[in-house]
């Protein structure tokens, strides 16, 4: 478990444009009022199960507008971090869901197969005409987990960071249990991911739904 560096990229696109501790890769605007479906294969990076490989399935409907976008920034900024932000994530209308198709492990809450609602999804235009999309959603926590209190329950995000080519061709990396926190002294934001690495998104392909 360790402070995941890789992952300062995400923020820009997740929470705040404004922190100049995190410009934004590419362009800042969202853009996108299509409906997607996003296949590839997961390839884990921690260190239980290192190289295992999984199929991935995401689909969104809709996008979150700017307006919810901010909400959430100012919720986190000064209303008390991650934990409104985790609570005010709950209350988002669901704009997709991802699953892992085939998968075959233990799945106590079903959260594999049958897969987790989406509750912040954002795309920005990419290089040469890709695009970039962004994801985050509360991580379902379940029974077991929640009256146990492991040290995962401090990790209730997932989060997504995907690039795309114009041909829809794309990479990105996935943090299933992630913790942010903002450091008020260096006015940064601070990504944790509860796996030594995040998951890498290879071969993925975005298709437009009709």
């Amino acid at each position: 478990m360790r402070k995941t560096a890789a992952l300062a990229s995400i923020v820009a696109g997740v929470l705040s444009s404004t922190l100049t501790a995190f410009p934004a890769a590419q362009s800042d605007a969202p853009f996108g009022n299509d409906r997607v479906t996003i296949l590839g294969t997961a390839l884990n990076m921690s260190n239980t199960a290192t190289g295992a490989n999984q199929t991935i399935r995401i689909n969104i409907d809709r996008w979150s507008t700017p307006s919810q976008r901010q909400h959430l920034i100012t919720t986190f900024l000064e209303k008390g971090g991650q934990n409104a932000l985790l609570k005010e994530l709950n209350k988002q209308p669901e704009l997709g869901r991802f699953n892992f198709p085939g998968y075959l492990g233990p799945d106590p809450n079903n959260t594999m197969r049958l897969g987790t609602d989406i509750r912040y999804a954002m795309s920005f235009a990419g290089e040469d005409g890709g695009r970039r999309i962004v994801i985050i959603t509360p991580r379902v926590i379940g029974f077991r987990e929640s009256v146990n209190q492991p040290r995962t329950v401090d990790y209730p995000f997932t989060m997504f960071e995907m690039h795309f080519n114009q041909a829809g061709k794309g990479e990105g990396r996935m943090s299933y249990a992630l913790q942010i926190n903002f450091d008020k002294k260096k006015n940064n934001i601070e990504l944790e991911n509860y796996s030594s690495e995040p998951v890498r998104l290879n071969n993925l392909v975005l298709e437009t739904k009709k």
